[in-house]
């Protein structure tokens, strides 16, 4: 099993910078998979990879077994394919991952066969109005086809009321059993406006 990453770590946010995938956020990521299948990292040895495709690389293992190697490409491999950002890989000894599993039982759901859509929304609502209340709103408006609130600007000053403000909130929705039509998503969207004008007294800008 291989994973590779690359790229930002997390959506536009008007509250943080974008970060850039690093070797520490790899390694969370490793940890985390690890741990989901009942591996236990903390009891695994651990040295630098000292394999010629990792230009910084770590490996896992259990009795001079390797659970997974991962890291930082060197640029070597990636200039093969014409690859200018950084890109970091790890590569899971499926064999001896299934060897130490514990036996836990794993829940999971398919990957949705249909695209998601985003819808977004410049809300003017007083100061006070916290974004949480925007998207506790949004949850209980639309239980269905909402996959996604996130907030990427907030603005106060010019043209706005003193005792107001504008948040910038982005919308995922998604149906796992159909293509979204332009028809359902405006009845959607129309359903979360008038919900945040009925209980926010927000309106659009």
């Amino acid at each position: 099993m291989s994973l590779f990453l690359t790229g930002k770590t997390s959506k536009e946010s008007w509250y943080s910078d974008e970060k850039e995938v690093n070797f520490f956020y790899t390694k969370a990521f490793v940890n985390n998979i690890l741990k989901r299948f009942g591996i236990d990292v903390t009891s695994a040895q651990s040295m630098q990879s000292s394999s010629g495709i990792f230009s910084e690389g770590l490996v896992y293992y259990s009795e001079q077994e390797v659970i997974v190697e991962f890291g930082l490409l060197a640029s070597n491999i990636l200039k093969q394919y014409d690859i200018t950002q950084e890109i970091y890989y790890a590569d899971f000894n499926w064999d001896v991952v299934i060897k130490l599993l514990k036996g836990s039982e794993t829940s999971f759901s398919t990957i949705p066969k249909y695209p998601e859509v985003r819808r977004d929304l410049a809300l003017l609502v007083d100061k006070k109005v916290q974004f949480s209340e925007i998207e506790e709103i949004a949850y209980q408006t639309e239980k269905h086809l909402l996959e996604a609130v996130n907030l990427f600007d907030v603005y106060e000053g010019n043209k706005i009321e003193e005792s107001k403000k504008s948040y910038a909130v982005s919308f995922v929705l998604q149906d796992k059993n159909k293509t979204l039509t332009d028809k359902i998503i405006d009845k959607t969207m129309n359903k979360l406006i008038r919900a945040f004008q009925e209980n926010l007294s927000a309106d659009l800008r």
